[in-house]
């Protein structure tokens, strides 16, 4: 079974999460990763399940603004496109089950998230969203709160329920 996993991330913590979940993937797929900059906008046929994620800026997927502005308070990478982007782009030929996931600081309760609005937008292209979540920061920068990353690895451990085989 092949697994594609598609990240966005500006300060590494939602890069270092989409690796964590790789992992639990692998334990029963076959896992390709990558960042939104490296990823191409055809779903490759042999895909069992796709998985997206991205930071929250604004309630929501990252836009070129929130970009500029995460790269003012010191983002070590910025993309040319993100999550919101790519998604927007990728062609699907069938309905792909897909998993999403976002960072966010860790709050009582947030209006929305990236995983959300990722997995709506998912839907509109043809995708059939089967899981979300969210995974904490303890601050805009970081670092990821502690249990995150194996949080995250289970997380990629339990979505084969989710996928047939």
């Amino acid at each position: 079974m092949k697994t594609i996993v598609v990240y966005e991330s500006m300060f590494g913590n939602t890069r270092d999460i989409a690796r964590a979940v790789a992992e639990g993937l692998a334990e029963w797929s076959d896992v390709s990763i990558t960042d939104v900059d490296g990823a191409h906008n055809a779903v490759p046929e042999d895909a069992a399940l796709v998985v997206a994620g991205g930071p929250t800026h604004a309630f929501s997927m990252t836009r070129e603004a929130t970009r500029q502005d995460a790269v003012s308070r010191g983002a070590v990478a910025a993309t040319t496109r993100g999550l919101r982007d790519w998604l927007e782009n990728v062609t699907v030929s069938r309905r792909v089950p897909l998993a999403t996931f976002d960072t966010h600081a860790k709050q009582r309760w947030i209006p929305g998230s990236a995983s959300k609005a990722a997995a709506k937008e998912g839907r509109s292209r043809g995708f059939a969203p089967v899981a979300s979540i969210s995974f904490f920061v303890s601050d805009v920068q970081g670092p990821l709160v502690a249990g995150e990353l194996e949080r995250a690895r289970h997380w990629g451990r339990s979505l084969r329920s989710r996928v047939r085989a």
